[in-house]
């Protein structure tokens, strides 16, 4: 599956990193991961698998039940408790940074990507900033995810309490999404050239490597957009038409701006 990346600088030098969410990049459910523990059970005792496989099929389904949980707070009723946790969850959620939701957007099944940028840009530089946002990845989702998994006993403390047990809820989906973030910056740095073609083409400004996993697309368009926005920070009309253009989510869009 080829995922669509859209890499732009949005303010001073604050580089935006995204990706398309129309139909053709869009992530389709594979429909193997069981929905009850017993299902569950079953899948990981009757195949023979690897290690790794097997945690991917427990991290899915937990993410599925995680998943249901979160629709259910979202449809309940106005001023109960759900809704108050709900909206808790919304105001944590809006701190996860915008680079962690990009990384988690590049799954496993993703075989290559088509990266489109600025015409404007060095397309050395755009692959340099990509690798380096795949590489702090690796270095920082890694700690992270340790982290979260130490701090998972002791948050589970809570469950004798009879309330719902907020911290350990939270944890479990950072240790979810660290992961995420994880596999998605080593597949990233997979798909992308590395540093000697870089290399090849400053030596040879004739010939452009070629990659059959990274196809990169300048767009002249997104160079118009620039061009009549504010050098220095691109205001919300700018970054709405540039999210309509490529298919991006304004509000992943809006928090690489925000951030200080």
């Amino acid at each position: 599956m080829r995922a669509r990346l859209v890499v732009f600088p949005i303010k001073g030098r604050k580089w935006c990193f995204s990706r398309s969410v129309d139909p053709f990049a869009s992530q389709t459910p594979s429909g193997v991961t069981p929905t009850t523990v017993r299902g569950l059970w079953k899948k990981l005792s009757s195949e023979s698998k690897p290690i790794n496989a097997n945690a991917e099929l427990l991290v899915d389904f937990i993410s599925d039940k995680m998943n249901k949980a979160w629709t259910g707070l979202e449809k309940a009723p106005e001023g109960s408790v759900k809704n108050k946790i709900h909206g808790l969850g919304l105001k944590l959620l809006a701190r996860v940074k915008p680079s962690e939701i990009f990384l988690k957007s590049i799954s496993k099944e993703v075989t290559s990507i088509q990266v489109s940028y600025p015409l404007s840009l060095d397309p050395r530089l755009v692959r340099r900033r990509l690798r380096h946002i795949a590489v702090s990845g690796t270095i920082l989702h890694k700690k992270y995810l340790i982290g979260s998994v130490t701090l998972l006993p002791l948050t589970s403390a809570f469950m004798v309490l009879p309330l719902p047990n907020i911290p350990f809820f939270w944890v479990l989906f950072r240790t979810y999404s660290h992961w995420r973030a994880l596999q998605g910056s080593e597949q990233l740095l997979k798909l992308l050239p590395n540093q000697t073609d870089d290399a090849d083409e400053s030596n040879n400004n004739n010939k452009k490597p070629q990659s059959p996993t990274c196809v990169w697309l300048p767009s002249e368009d997104f160079n118009q957009l620039l061009r009549e926005a504010n050098e220095e920070e691109l205001d919300e009309e700018t970054i709405v038409e540039i999210c309509k253009l490529f298919h991006l989510n304004k509000i992943d869009v809006l928090k690489y701006r925000n951030l200080v």
